[in-house]
């Protein structure tokens, strides 16, 4: 029987095909692991348990609880590998070291004017805060400020100060510019508790905005609010000999930033309550970034 080389042909090219496709078929099909029940800081977690946080199983090696799943902290969670897909989103596209759920986690009960878009839109005004050194230094900056930030807003609730009756006092009349905005508009306000018209004036000069005669904004502007914290913290030594980004970038501790900001009031003994709130809040901030406290955190 003659055969038909160019339906021969044709076959061998089919046959070919499928031989791929049966090769190529089940590579395009994989995916990664199923996510296990999402971590929740208040839940306790035995040893062996598995838990999916921002886009990974995680299995913790013993008791734990409250400590977020990462590679740092006690070294209680072992990363098993991504979860929900072969490319995981990225949970910090903001690229702070501080993750949006990191300062959820922070501060559950905190006014919605402290947003955390305001945090990471102001963070170009200062980019060496947080940005400088190793891993570890730059996250123990991050925890470091908003230790105290939690500290001086009750956990990013109060966006003014809450004692009406020292509104009056913060005018310095001595200085030549005076207080424009009247003598009892430079109370605190936003994530330092910014107050005096001399403040308002030298933070408003630095970032470029009229503070001094619309000391307002700081209440009104969330992305001004943290501006005018990361101005203080950055640039300001208050009544202690250094600012907060050079107390942690330089190793000198946690306790330097405290005297930075509130020292005269509570450092040396003057009010030891004051001064474990920080360090209590310190510790477990920089427990949720995934790094150690490091040595001197008190004042």
């Amino acid at each position: 029987m003659k055969l038909n080389r160019s339906r021969i042909t044709a076959s061998l090219l089919a046959m070919a095909v499928a031989g791929v496709l049966a090769v190529v078929l089940p590579a395009s099909t994989a995916s990664a692991a199923d996510c296990a029940t999402p971590w929740n800081s208040s839940a306790a977690y035995w040893g062996g348990t598995t838990v999916s946080h921002s886009g990974h199983n995680w299995s913790a090696k013993w008791w734990t609880q409250n400590e977020i799943p990462s590679t740092g902290g006690s070294g209680v969670w072992a990363d098993q590998g991504t979860c929900g897909g072969s490319t995981p989103t990225d949970p910090n596209p903001s690229g702070f070291v501080v993750s949006e759920a990191m300062f959820n986690q922070m501060f559950p009960s905190r006014n919605s004017f402290y947003t955390y878009s305001g945090l990471t839109a102001a963070l170009s005004s200062y980019p060496a805060f947080a940005n400088t050194g190793s891993d570890t230094v730059r996250k123990r900056e991050a925890a470091a400020f908003l230790a105290n930030v939690n500290h001086e807003t009750g956990g990013l609730v109060h966006i003014v100060e809450q004692n009406t009756d020292n509104y009056p006092h913060y005018c310095d009349a001595s200085q030549p510019y005076g207080c424009p905005a009247g003598q009892a508009a430079y109370y605190g306000r936003g994530p330092i508790q910014l107050s005096w018209n001399f403040n308002y004036k030298a933070a408003g000069d630095a970032l470029g905005l009229n503070l001094l005669h619309n000391p307002y904004l700081v209440q009104n502007d969330a992305a001004v609010a943290w501006r005018t914290a990361l101005w203080y913290w950055n640039t300001q030594s208050g009544p202690g000999t250094m600012t907060g980004h050079h107390a942690m970038v330089n190793g000198h501790g946690f306790g330097q930033t405290i005297r930075s900001i509130n020292g005269a009031l509570e450092c040396d003994g003057r009010n030891p309550g004051q001064v474990q709130s920080r360090v209590d809040a310190y510790q477990r901030f920089t427990q949720i970034v995934g790094t150690t406290a490091g040595d001197n955190l008190y004042c």
